[in-house]
């Protein structure tokens, strides 16, 4: 992934974790050869030279180039190098969703999920979501995991909100790991085990990096910590071996034997 787009989805996150949203590190994207063109670009927005990088941005995205128009839509969305817009970020995001990128059908989701700049549909946002979880999107996965967990929108599913925050989970998504160590400590969608909820919750712990990470991980710390008072010397034992393991297997097949 060329590096503007790390540090543009750096941005989002941040944002989306002030409006309670979750974050993830965005996928590698695969090279296009248009990658000249958005090196051109990327170079004149590192450069500071904003209005220079939102013209050529603009053209590439005007071609059809997807990556060009969800960083132009980010860029609005934010008000990086030009004036915060949302109806412009709305348009270019949807014009890259409806081409298939899954970070602008991501944040097309998040847009119906608040209302921001289009009334508020959740059914909208669930369907955006759904595109993109099945094409791997972490933070799509998520979010559609968190909405068969409450059961606002469709009815109540905790087996399927346990699909979603697994493979969300096992992409690193914090926020995904932390609610699967819940789903285990509860039994919902899943066979308790508190083995299983420890060993997520110190998988959650050691791999946040999100902003108000601290307190995020004093909490996980405090329910961890609960959890080991009903468990026994051999079962912590085991859940850290378990954690290390996952974690050393890129959170991949995360299960006990």
């Amino acid at each position: 992934m060329n590096e503007l787009l790390k540090r543009v989805l750096l941005v989002c996150v941040c944002l989306f974790a002030l409006t309670g949203h979750t974050i993830v590190e965005a996928p590698a994207i695969p090279v296009e050869p248009i990658a000249g063109s958005l090196s051109d670009a990327e170079r004149a927005y590192t450069e500071g030279n904003f209005a220079k990088a939102e013209r050529l941005y603009r053209s590439l995205a005007e071609t059809g180039v997807t990556d060009a128009q969800f960083i132009l839509g980010s860029m609005y969305d934010i008000g990086l190098g030009v004036p915060q817009d949302y109806t412009e970020a709305l348009k270019w995001f949807r014009m890259a969703a409806e081409q298939g990128n899954t970070k602008a059908q991501s944040k097309l989701g998040a847009m119906y999920d608040i209302g921001l700049e289009v009334p508020q549909d959740r059914l909208e946002a669930m369907k955006w979501w759904r595109l993109a979880a099945e094409q791997g999107d972490a933070f799509a996965q998520y979010n559609l995991g968190a909405i068969y967990d409450h059961g606002k929108v469709v009815p109540r599913d905790f087996k399927e909100a346990v699909k979603w925050y697994r493979v969300a989970a096992e992409q690193g998504n914090v926020f995904a790991q932390e609610k699967l160590a819940w789903k285990y400590i509860l039994g919902e969608g899943v066979h308790q085990d508190d083995v299983l909820a420890h060993m997520w919750l110190d998988i959650a712990v050691s791999n946040d990096h999100t902003p108000g990470w601290k307190m995020a991980i004093k909490q996980r710390t405090q329910q961890r910590e609960a959890i080991a008072r009903r468990m026994t010397a051999k079962q912590i034992a085991e859940a850290r071996e378990l954690a290390r393991k996952c974690t050393a297997n890129k959170f991949r097949e995360c299960r006990r034997e």
